[in-house]
């Protein structure tokens, strides 16, 4: 983890949030939650050996939930989720539980799965229903369209529209004001140049805009899990607790294997198993680390690599855990000189080369001193702060995935991503620093600085401030790199033209489709969950 990381989550362990949320106007209809999915769900204890299925789905996550209920309009479905039911876990089901997932202790039950990146940096991964839209930052923004043109995929853009709007009339809301430093980061944004001002859009949009957000006016998340009220709830079967421990393939009736079913695991440590009637599907929707993990464990693969593992080769595919990036996340954090509301994100500003976003919340002050020396230390007993994250876009680097445990699937695999192994990557991290380096300079930045004992002015930083030679490219780049946290975005392993093909069927094979993040070559848009559960439905 970064060093600047490490200080901003040892801090966090004091905050909780306060003040009042932004008012919200709603696309969806409702703000209170709707657990009627639940008539549907059950531990996967209670689950039969054996039992048949026109789809079995692995995986209910963001793009997960929107596909089952889907499909469940016609057909009947088995969902296999690792993880338990949101209505247990509070702080998945609010915005103030936001920070608290991402510090709790992993006990292998919490929704936040930790896991570390052999790059060393600090990661977590969605394990409840509803996956990682049940503790993201709530961010709702459509795709670009260079995702869309570059994804492999002949797109129905009728199609994606309808699929869009089926989302957004459930779940998504808009606010109707901006807080305090919402608003005042837009300003900073438009007045650094990131322009035009667009307003409020959920399309993909260069310039400074307001979006969407899976919060309402309330502080509810309403995340991916509620699409499932969408879909037909007596034809549909949710495990929870389910460990995928493999696929199960036959090739009695085609010169190619077909995927005929899965074996899974309960919290007992029985095995199960799920099969698929004629003309039936299995679908990996487990994610970029999930799905990749779980086609490597079934024996789908390179030949050499599941050889040395003794791991049986299905099929031969050597692209697959391949093409692993995570978009890197450079970010400051100020402390405010007086109180105001928290806030999740709302605001982004949109280049070709880098996103910047921006959330705020009240901390509960501790009586130690805090590592500041050229201004006083609040005096108050709360203080706010604010954290400016730039995320950079359009990545060339790229690693790979490989297993920690060939027969566990439990056991999390070994990642790694290379930030900035390619030069443009870095390059345009360098201009997204420098960008934030532009909106401190601006005036409506300048009420939220400190004036220190012998009258100078400036901002409190809670970690490491900007670097400040702007005009060498080699102390940026080494901010860059000495500073470089996750944005939760990873993507890739399931590549679309190198694993699966335009429609999302696994290549070489019968019955298996991949849809999930893992088949992305690049994050779409600001934040990928838009286009997740897009692509589900």
């Amino acid at each position: 983890m970064a060093p600047s990381t490490a200080l901003f989550v040892a801090f966090l362990i004091f905050f909780s949030f306060q003040g009042q949320l932004p008012q919200v106007q709603a696309l969806a209809n409702r703000s209170d939650h709707d657990f009627s999915y639940m008539k549907s769900v059950k531990n996967a204890t209670d689950m039969p050996s054996e039992e048949e299925y026109d789809y079995i789905v692995i995986g209910g996550g963001t793009a997960g939930c929107p596909l089952d209920a889907t499909l469940s309009e016609e057909h009947s479905v088995l969902v296999l989720e690792r993880g338990g039911a949101p209505e247990t876990q509070p702080n998945v089901l609010s915005v103030a539980g936001f920070f608290a997932n991402l510090m709790q202790e992993d006990d292998g039950k919490t929704p936040a799965q930790r896991f570390t990146s052999e790059d060393g940096v600090a990661n977590v991964r969605g394990r409840v229903l509803g996956g990682s839209s049940m503790i993201n930052a709530g961010f709702y923004s459509r795709a670009d369209n260079e995702f869309l043109s570059k994804s492999g995929v002949d797109w129905d853009m009728d199609a994606v529209e309808k699929a869009y709007q089926w989302v957004e009339e459930t779940i998504v809301f808009h606010p109707s004001s901006l807080a305090v430093w919402q608003s005042a980061f837009k300003e900073a944004l438009v007045e650094a140049g990131v322009v035009p001002d667009n307003g409020f859009r959920l399309d993909h949009v260069v310039g400074t805009k307001v979006s969407g957000s899976i919060f309402d006016g309330v502080g509810k998340r309403h995340g991916a899990v509620e699409l499932l009220n969408r879909g037909n709830l007596k034809n549909l079967r949710v495990a929870l607790h389910a460990v995928v421990e493999k696929i199960i393939f036959s090739t009695v009736s085609s010169s190619k294997p077909s995927a005929v079913g899965v074996i899974y695991s309960d919290a007992n440590g029985k095995f199960h198993r799920a099969l698929v009637r004629d003309k039936g599907e299995i679908i990996l929707s487990a994610g970029a680390i999930g799905s990749p993990q779980l086609l490597l464990l079934s024996g789908v693969g390179s030949e050499s690599y599941l050889s040395s593992l003794n791991i049986p080769v299905i099929h031969s595919q050597p692209n697959v855990g391949e093409f692993m990036a995570d978009n890197p996340r450079n970010n400051i954090n100020l402390v405010i000189p007086f109180p105001f509301a928290s806030s999740p994100a709302q605001v982004v500003g949109i280049t070709s080369d880098y996103f910047i976003e921006t959330v705020s919340y009240s901390l509960s002050f501790f009586p130690i001193p805090l590592p500041f020396s050229l201004f006083p230390t609040p005096a108050s007993t709360e203080v706010s702060i604010a954290t400016i994250a730039e995320k950079t876009t359009g990545l060339l680097s790229h690693g790979s995935l490989r297993l920690s445990s060939p027969n566990e699937a439990k056991a999390t695999p070994l990642v790694r991503f290379n930030y900035f192994s390619d030069p443009v990557d870095l390059s345009r991290c360098v201009k997204g620093v420098r960008k934030m380096g532009d909106m401190m300079n601006t005036n409506s930045m300048d009420r939220f600085k400190y004036t220190g004992f012998n009258g100078e002015r400036g901002f409190m930083f809670l970690g490491p401030a900007l670097p400040s030679n702007w005009s060498d490219d080699l102390s940026v780049e080494d901010y860059c790199q000495s500073t470089v946290t996750t944005f939760w975005h990873y993507h890739g392993g399931c590549l679309v033209g190198k694993v699966v093909d335009g429609d999302f069927r696994v290549m070489g094979i019968n019955s298996l489709r991949v849809v999930d993040g893992s088949t992305f070559t690049i994050s779409p848009g600001t934040n990928p969950q838009a286009t997740l559960m897009m692509l589900g439905r």
